[in-house]
């Protein structure tokens, strides 16, 4: 099992966190389409970190409106992202976990409009804003 920088038992990751970070971050779950907090969050200049550890994943001019109803980005901070192999659900796609502390992110995908070609589709409630 890799290890990570940051490390602690569930049972912390559940007192830090709230309970719907818990169940995205810690259970690999999604939150609904259009209801995140930084889903049409477009105003200010800044980075976005992991809501787990902190650790700087994304920065602000990465940030594009891709309709699909969760925060995307166009590409991720060098090494601040995991890429794990999903076939859950009948799919293949590619999670994305923070490289820090193992939490899960979203998925990124290769139909992003910009000159990455990349859409990193990320759960509101796996990041946090910091200007």
């Amino acid at each position: 099992m890799k290890k990570y920088n940051v490390e602690k038992p569930e049972a912390e990751w559940k007192e830090k966190l709230s309970e719907e970070q818990f169940r995205v971050l810690r259970q690999k779950g999604t939150e609904a389409p259009h209801s995140g907090k930084y889903n049409l969050h477009f105003a200010e200049n800044g980075d976005y970190h992991c809501a787990a550890c902190d650790a700087k994943l994304f920065e602000s001019n990465s940030k594009f409106e891709s309709g699909c109803g969760w925060p995307s980005f166009d590409e991720a901070i060098e090494g601040s992202v995991e890429y794990i192999q999903d076939r859950t659900f009948g799919m293949l796609r590619t999670e994305i976990l923070c490289a820090n502390c193992g939490s899960h992110l979203g998925h990124v995908f290769d139909d992003g409009p910009t000159n990455t070609g990349q859409r990193y589709c990320v759960n509101s409630a796996s990041i946090e804003f910091e200007q």
